[in-house]
C-alpha cells in the first residue's frame, strides 16, 4: 500500500510540474511582451503648445463619438423635421401601421443624408480628410468638423428660439452666430425644428380633414350613422395623394425647405 501511495503522490507531482513546464518557459516571452512601449493614456505637448493624444486616447474618444452618433443625428440634422412630418401625414390619412414605422424611419434617415450630405461632403474635406493625413491635430479637427454643422444649425434656427434660451442661461446676447455655443444651438435648433414640422403637418392635415368633413357630413345626411366616415373616406383620401404625386412632393418640399434657408 506504502509503494503504490508513493507512486501516487510521484505521478500526481508529475502532473503539476508537466501544466507549470509551459509557464515556465513562457516566463521570459512575458517579460519581453510586458518591457515598456508606447503608453495607452498619455498627452504630450509639442513645440506649437498644441496637445497630441495617443492612439489609445484617441481609439477610445471614436468609440465614444459612436456611442453617441443616433443622438447626434436626431438632435443636430434634419431628421427631426423629416421624421415628425411623416407622422403626422400617416395620421391624416388615417393609416394606422402603412407605411411601418421601420419604413418611414428608413426614408427619413436616406433623406436626412440626402440633405445633409454637403454639409458631411464639407466637415470630411476641411476635417477628417487633413487629420488621416496627419496635417492637423484632433482638435484643429474637431474645430473644423464643426463649423458646418454650427452654420447649418443655425441657418434652421429662429432668433427667438436663441433669445429663449439665452436668456434661460442667462446669458448677453450675441454679437455673431459663430459665438453661440452648441450647449446653447442644439436645444434652439431642436424647438425650431419642431415648430417648423408641426407647421407643415398642420397644412397636409387640412385637405384630408376636409375630405373627413364631406364624407361625414353625407353620411349623416343619408342616415347612414353606423358606418364609420374615416373607412368611406379613407379610399378618397389615398386617392387624392396618388393623384398629386404625394410622395414626391412631400420630399422634395421637405429637401427644398432646407437648402433654401441654409
Amino acid at each position: 500500500m506504502s509503494k503504490l501511495m508513493r507512486r501516487a503522490k510521484l505521478s500526481r507531482y508529475q502532473g503539476v510540474w508537466c501544466l507549470m513546464l509551459p509557464g515556465l518557459l513562457l516566463l521570459p516571452m512575458a517579460a519581453g511582451w510586458a518591457a515598456p512601449g508606447v503608453p495607452a493614456l498619455a498627452v504630450t505637448a509639442d513645440g506649437n503648445g498644441e496637445q497630441t493624444y495617443t492612439v489609445t486616447l484617441q481609439i477610445l474618444g471614436l468609440m465614444t463619438v459612436l456611442t453617441l452618433l443616433p443622438a447626434a443625428v436626431m438632435v443636430m440634422t434634419s431628421f427631426t423635421r423629416i421624421i415628425v412630418v411623416f407622422s403626422i401625414l400617416r395620421q391624416a390619412l388615417g393609416l394606422a401601421q402603412t407605411p411601418s414605422s421601420q419604413i418611414l424611419i428608413g426614408l427619413a434617415l436616406f433623406l436626412t443624408f440626402f440633405i445633409m450630405s454637403p454639409v458631411l461632403d464639407k466637415a470630411y474635406q476641411e476635417g477628417v480628410k487633413p487629420y488621416f493625413q496627419e496635417e492637423i491635430s484632433v482638435t484643429d479637427a474637431l474645430a473644423r468638423v464643426r463649423e458646418p454643422f454650427h452654420h447649418f444649425m443655425i441657418a434652421q434656427t429662429r432668433e427667438t428660439d436663441l433669445k429663449l434660451f439665452a436668456e434661460i442661461s442667462g446669458r448677453e446676447a450675441f454679437e455673431s452666430p459663430e459665438q453661440v455655443p452648441f450647449s446653447l444651438l442644439v436645444p434652439a435648433f431642436i424647438t425650431s425644428e419642431l415648430k417648423t414640422a408641426f407647421q407643415i403637418g398642420f397644412l397636409l392635415f387640412i385637405p384630408f380633414l376636409i375630405i373627413d368633413l364631406v364624407v361625414a357630413s353625407v353620411l349623416m345626411a343619408m342616415g347612414m350613422m353606423m358606418l364609420s366616415p374615416m373607412l368611406v373616406s379613407l379610399p378618397f383620401k389615398l386617392l387624392l395623394f396618388v393623384l398629386i404625386d404625394g410622395w414626391s412632393l412631400l420630399m422634395g418640399t421637405l429637401a427644398s425647405s432646407f437648402y433654401v434657408a441654409s
